[in-house]
Order: structure tokens, then C-alpha cells, then sequence
């Protein structure tokens, strides 16, 4: 498919960029013109994903920790002498009810998902800043404007990076630093959801994994899951100069789901 290049020679960082949702991020950034950092825990998968690209480095990333956020933001600055847009996407999900939610394991959640995005954006600030503004695009969930049972750790973590979101947004949108998130439906066909999603909930809700797929799309009046493509649409026009005067917004990719009760 040809793109627009909307993101042409913009300088996108983008964590959890090794696999899944991330990689297609990181593959659509690359289509529309963008040169991309990869950032990922594993930095295997994040080679691999850059190599896929047009104009990308691959850097190794523990969200959870901020001098590893810091070296994210430097060696974009020290490979391209910029940064434009930041997708901070790394995240994990563990669920269950809370009488057998392991305490650390549910703080975990909270670190990556929340801390994580936190220690991601004040690392790109001083740059943005530096060149006069930048964009921040969050990947939420639709479970950051609604709770679901036994989802709670998820759930806390996406609800706290709307706050987070909306909160920066304020601060510093006097500097042309935009910050806006992406609030994505059920995506029941990545492989998050083959591989571990589906195991997870059909034990904790006592149903067959056929049964969970057929419950997530009742609940979509357009009646199928969401793509990677959707939220990438998305993305790039948060990204891209098209929303720039747009800040603060947790925008629904879900195909009308958040609507229902």
C-alpha cells in the first residue's frame, strides 16, 4: 500500500517496539517516511525489527528503569540529532482475581505499564524542549476508561496513564509538547492474545478459550476485533502535524465497544 508520508523525516522512538503490536508500529512509522528507534527489553527481537525498516537503530530498553529510558533518548539524539514523536507502547498484562493476585506481580503491572511511560516521556522532555516541541502518543486501552473483573492490575495501570496523559498534557502544552493516547479494543488475533490472553481469561472466567473469542465480539457493535492497523491509523495522526491541535485525548479505537454497558 502507498503511504502519505506523514511522518517523513520525523525521528519516532517507540518502545515494545521488538514484536507484536510494537513491531507494526514501529513497521508503519518506517512506511510513512519516519526514521525509527526500536527500544525493547529484548534486544534480539529489536534488531530484528529494525532491520525490517528503512532508517533504524535498535536500542535496549527496560522501561521500568530511567537511566535505560535516558540512553533510549541519547542514542536517538546521538544517531539522528532529534526526536519528534515518542510511542511509548511497552506494556504487559496479568490478570486474576484479587485473593490470588500476588501483590509483586501486580505492582509489576503497575511499574512497566504506568512507571514505565512515566520514565519513557521526562527522558524525551529535555529534547523536545531543546528544539521547541515533540509529540507523545501513549498506547492505553480501552481498559484505561473501563474496569473489567479480575483485570484490576491492567486495568490501574491504563486508568493511571490516562491521569498521566491528560496531566502532562496541561504542563507542558505551552511548550508545543503534545501528549495524547490511544485507547485500542481487543486485538483477537495478535499473538498476545493467541498465545496467552485467551489461556488466561477462559480459566479465570471458567469458559472455553472459543467462548471468550465469541464473548469480546459480542460486545463490539462493529462485530470484529481490532487490528494493528487500526491503532497505527491512529498513531500517525496523533504523530503527525494533522492533530496539532490536539493534546490530552485518550481516543477509542475500538469499533464502538467502550459504548456498551
Amino acid at each position: 500500500m502507498q503511504r502519505c508520508m506523514k511522518l517523513k523525516d520525523k525521528v519516532v522512538v517507540i518502545t515494545g517496539a521488538a514484536q507484536g503490536l510494537g513491531q507494526a508500529l514501529a513497521q508503519r512509522c518506517s512506511e510513512e517516511g519516519a526514521k525509527v528507534v526500536v527500544a525493547d527489553l529484548n534486544l534480539e527481537g529489536a534488531q530484528e525489527t529494525a532491520a525490517l525498516l528503512k532508517d533504524a537503530i535498535a536500542v535496549k530498553v527496560d522501561v521500568t528503569k530511567y537511566a535505560d529510558c535516558e540512553a533510549v533518548a541519547q542514542a536517538a539524539i546521538e544517531k539522528y540529532g532529534r526526536i519528534d514523536v515518542l510511542v511509548s507502547n511497552a506494556a504487559i498484562v496479568m490478570s486474576g482475581g484479587i485473593e490470588e493476585f500476588d501483590p509483586e506481580k501486580w505492582k509489576f503491572v503497575v511499574d512497566v505499564n504506568l512507571c514505565g511511560c512515566f520514565n519513557s516521556i521526562k527522558a524525551v522532555i529535555p529534547q523536545f524542549r531543546k528544539q521547541g516541541g515533540g509529540a507523545v502518543v501513549q498506547i492505553n486501552s480501552k481498559s484505561g476508561k473501563k474496569g473489567s473483573a479480575k483485570n484490576s492490575a491492567y486495568a490501574a495501570s491504563k486508568f493511571g496513564g490516562i491521569g498521566l496523559v491528560e496531566s502532562l498534557a496541561l504542563e507542558l502544552a505551552a511548550e508545543n509538547i503534545r501528549v495524547n493516547a490511544i485507547c485500542p479494543g481487543n486485538m483477537l488475533d495478535s499473538p498476545l492474545w493467541v498465545n496467552s490472553l485467551f489461556k488466561q481469561y477462559a480459566k479465570n472466567q471458567g469458559i472455553t478459550e472459543e467462548e471468550v473469542r465469541q464473548k469480546y465480539i459480542d460486545q463490539v457493535p462493529m462485530k470484529r476485533g481490532c487490528t494493528y492497523e487500526d491503532v497505527a491509523n491512529a498513531m500517525v495522526f496523533l504523530a503527525c502535524d494533522d492533530s496539532s491541535y490536539m493534546t490530552g485525548q485518550g481516543i477509542n479505537v475500538t469499533g464502538g465497544q467502550q459504548m456498551q454497558p
